[in-house]
């Protein structure tokens, strides 16, 4: 079949990218680059470099005529959002709409769409958190990407549009950076293999630090494969459902990279 995925010169949905070709998919791309890099599209993709809210994506769509759209491109930010709350609801409202319309005028079959599955419930009183807890965001991302499941659910009940949600833990593996919106693995790694010595902070009642679920790219990849056939209608939160502290974390980076080291120690109040 042929997939448009949005966001694919970035750190996820470029693995997604990968695997959907070598399990013998056409694939198409569309990136603007905002936090993604020329160096991770796959060769064998067909690409365009455009801005998901560009008027211009519907040519795409009906030039290529995909059957399922997978949407990873999004505003990644949860501080960003806070501080500029227009430019999130530009990108992951107003973007995921221009989709969603491209994908009805052209006779999408599915589309796939990347939601969180840490922001969006808040501070939850359940763990782990199951996919029928009612969502408590406490950012302007995490609504905006709650906002996005409402309107899937409207597009499907309106116009047959079919999709599947799913809501991703902390994703870390190959290809993700260590700045910006970056994954403490990633910046831990840089740091130890340049000889440097992170700094853990953390709340003197918490001195493990924060408690996450860590989850592998080829993972994340795998149930976007299975996404493709299954989960019409459905959420899906994607992780390990294993709480790892930061300083776990830090540990077994560590231990793997055969280092010893052991981290200062910050408070944070």
């Amino acid at each position: 079949m042929k997939i448009l995925i949005t966001g694919a010169a970035g750190f996820i949905a470029s693995h997604v990218a990968d695997a959907f070709i070598d399990a013998g998919h056409e694939v198409v791309i569309v990136d603007n680059f905002r936090t993604g890099y020329p160096h991770n599209l796959n060769p064998q993709a067909k690409f365009y470099e455009m801005d998901i809210c560009d008027p211009r994506l519907e040519d795409v769509f009906a030039r290529e005529k995909p059957d399922v759209v997978d949407h990873h491109a999004a505003q990644i930010s949860v501080p960003l959002s806070i501080e500029d709350p227009l430019t999130d609801a530009e990108i992951n409202v107003k973007g995921l709409i221009n989709i969603l319309e491209c994908s009805v005028k052209h006779s999408v079959k599915k589309v796939i769409y990347i939601s969180s599955g840490g922001a969006m419930y808040g501070e939850a009183t359940e763990y782990p958190t199951s996919e029928t807890y009612n969502p408590k965001p406490l950012s302007v991302y995490a609504i905006n990407k709650m906002v996005g499941e409402d309107y899937l659910y409207f597009y499907r009940h309106t116009y047959g549009l079919d999709y599947t949600v799913l809501r991703y833990a902390n994703v870390y593996g190959p290809r993700q950076v260590s700045h910006g919106e970056a994954g403490v693995v990633s910046i831990f790694v840089e740091m130890l293999l340049a000889g440097q010595t992170p700094t853990l902070n953390a709340y003197p009642e918490e001195p493990g630090g924060m408690i996450r679920d860590y989850v592998f790219v080829r993972d994340v990849v795998s149930a976007n494969l299975l996404a493709l056939a299954k989960g019409s209608g459905e959420a899906f939160n994607i992780g390990t459902c294993v709480e790892t502290t930061t300083k776990q974390l830090y540990t077994e980076i560590c231990k793997q990279l055969g280092q010893e080291t052991t981290p200062p120690q910050g408070v944070s109040s």
